[in-house]
């Protein structure tokens, strides 16, 4: 496991693009989602942030909270209703989502995407190579948290290349 203090500018620098996002249905494609979930928990204990989990074991859980689960939120489409119809800020991650989305879930994320909201809402769909299904084409952000070889300084030469 990585070190969390090197990890967490990371993870904050995600969070920020996550909530600056012009979409607010966003797919994010990690290697290792179990350890993005415990830096955003890190993140959102040390910074007050409203970042949420969804599991269809227990449905919405705030990650501040380990524990306390939103009542009547275990399967999808009624997690995604409570977020259309939340009032609050938060951003709302599904990890163990079903990869097949059904016509209800597809019908509140184009909700979800077209709505203005006076409180941002993000609805994060994270896992290893992210598809969501083409009726959603256009509405979505993808994000991915490989690190890009080309982003990355070199010393070659004595000069920097990237």
């Amino acid at each position: 496991m990585s070190d969390p203090k090197t990890e967490l500018p990371i993870i904050q620098k995600l969070f920020e693009r996550i909530v600056q996002s012009p979409e607010h249905v966003i797919a994010l494609d990690t290697d290792n989602p179990d350890e993005l979930l415990a830096q955003m928990r890190m993140l959102a204990i040390r910074g007050g942030t409203s970042i949420y989990a969804w599991d269809p074991e227990g449905g919405i859980t705030p990650l501040r909270e380990a524990g306390l689960y939103v009542p009547g939120t275990k399967r999808l489409a009624d997690a995604l209703r409570y977020v259309l119809q939340s009032m609050h800020f938060g951003v709302y991650l599904f990890m163990a989502f079903e990869e097949f989305l059904r016509p209800a879930e597809t019908l509140f994320l184009r909700r979800i995407s077209r709505t203005a909201m006076r409180s941002e809402r993000k609805v994060v769909f994270v896992g290893h190579q992210v598809a969501l299904p083409e009726e959603l084409d256009g509405v979505y952000q993808a994000l991915s948290m490989a690190p890009h070889a080309s982003q990355r300084l070199r010393l070659r030469d004595g000069r920097w290349v990237s």
